[in-house]
């Protein structure tokens, strides 16, 4: 995502909207041997000095070989407060289905505060922490048996974006969840993209994603291209 709500280098108290949606794949055909995955990701947001709210929905299909391999989906609701330049406080609620990490259903919702450690026009760096609730329904199997339950959650994030001259950009999203009660339940997910702008409104963006879900063993990699469109307003 190329944009970050605590960042007052971009915004003034006057309302402002951005809107980006990406569209990146790698599609594989052979004689014998086929194998593609789209990733679409939408976001729109809301932005003035004092808040900010913003919406992004996700969703990861992919096949080989003719059996689904992805059918992920995500989306996601936040907002921001802020009382200083650098200090907020944030709320998030999130729903999630996932194929590939075997999620039947995810909900999580939550509040924690944030630091801007470096907010400038051509750097942001931001952390967070908080307390998230979840209630989770997994895949069953025979090793971990029925996977419905309640957690609480420390959510630790780590959100950048970098601009190099003016035609390229480098933002990203990383966080570790642990839950509380249980030191072997944690999730993982990591997003980093590359985007050169080759319109005011259009980038070509490389996209590297990775999610690890402890309790079911399970992760993933993707690595597409795309192109991406954005429009501040």
């Amino acid at each position: 995502m190329a944009c970050f709500g605590p960042s007052y280098a971009q915004f003034n108290d006057t309302t402002n909207y951005y809107v980006n949606f990406s569209s990146t794949g790698i599609i594989n055909k052979t004689n014998d041997r086929s194998a593609y995955v789209l990733n679409n990701n939408f976001k729109f947001s809301l932005y003035k000095k004092s808040h900010s709210l913003n919406t992004t929905h996700g969703l990861v299909y992919g096949e080989q070989q003719g059996k689904l391999s992805n059918r992920d989906l995500t989306s996601a609701l936040d907002f921001n407060l802020f009382q200083t330049e650098r200090f907020y406080y944030w709320g998030l609620a999130s729903y999630e289905r996932s194929f590939s990490l075997k999620i039947n259903h995810r909900l999580q919702s939550g509040f924690g505060i944030g630091y801007n450690i470096i907010d400038r026009t051509n750097a942001v760096v931001v952390i967070s922490d908080g307390i998230l609730y979840e209630k989770s329904d997994l895949h069953n199997n025979a090793e971990t048996g029925n996977n419905r339950y309640e957690t609480f959650r420390n959510s630790f994030r780590l959100k950048f974006r970098f601009l190099v001259g003016k035609a390229v950009t480098i933002d990203g999203t990383d966080f570790v969840q642990h839950a509380l009660d249980n030191g072997h339940d944690y999730i993982v997910r990591s997003n980093t993209n590359i985007s050169v702008r080759l319109m005011r409104w259009l980038s070509f963006t490389t996209s590297v994603t990775y999610n690890k879900l402890n309790l079911t063993r399970r992760e993933n990699l993707l690595i597409n291209f795309g192109l991406t469109l954005e429009r501040y307003f």
